[in-house]
């Protein structure tokens, strides 16, 4: 990978590791544009001011767009949902393979077979 491309993949990844961030194009995955308190309630636990600050930094990226009707993702949001779409199969199979490894490992059962003959 280049230099500038090496670049762009950072600056994009300091985009979405802010807190938040991801969930905020997540709740708007569906297409439908959502006012500001519907948006915070479908990301849960934000408070006013750090979504106030997210959809800024996302609007600014060019990810989110806010209309008449509320905020959505722009055409270039969507492409990188689509692009982090094998997110959601993925973290389910990493989750049944967490539940998994914490599970405590089982004893096996000794074999059934015919009783000895008693002395």
């Amino acid at each position: 990978m280049s230099s500038k491309e090496n670049a762009a993949v950072n600056q994009l990844l300091a985009l979405l590791e802010a807190r938040y961030a991801l969930r905020v194009l997540w709740a708007l995955r569906d297409g439908h544009a959502q006012t500001f308190r519907l948006l915070q309630d479908s990301v849960g636990n934000i408070t006013p001011n750090t979504l106030n600050t997210r959809i800024k930094e996302l609007r600014e990226a060019g990810i989110v767009n806010h209309g008449s009707e509320g905020y959505s993702l722009t055409l270039s949001g969507q492409d990188l949902l689509k692009r982090l779409s094998d997110l959601q199969a993925f973290a389910v199979k990493w989750q049944v393979n967490q539940v998994k490894k914490a599970a405590p490992a089982v004893p096996a059962a000794p074999a059934l077979g015919p009783n000895p003959a008693p002395r």
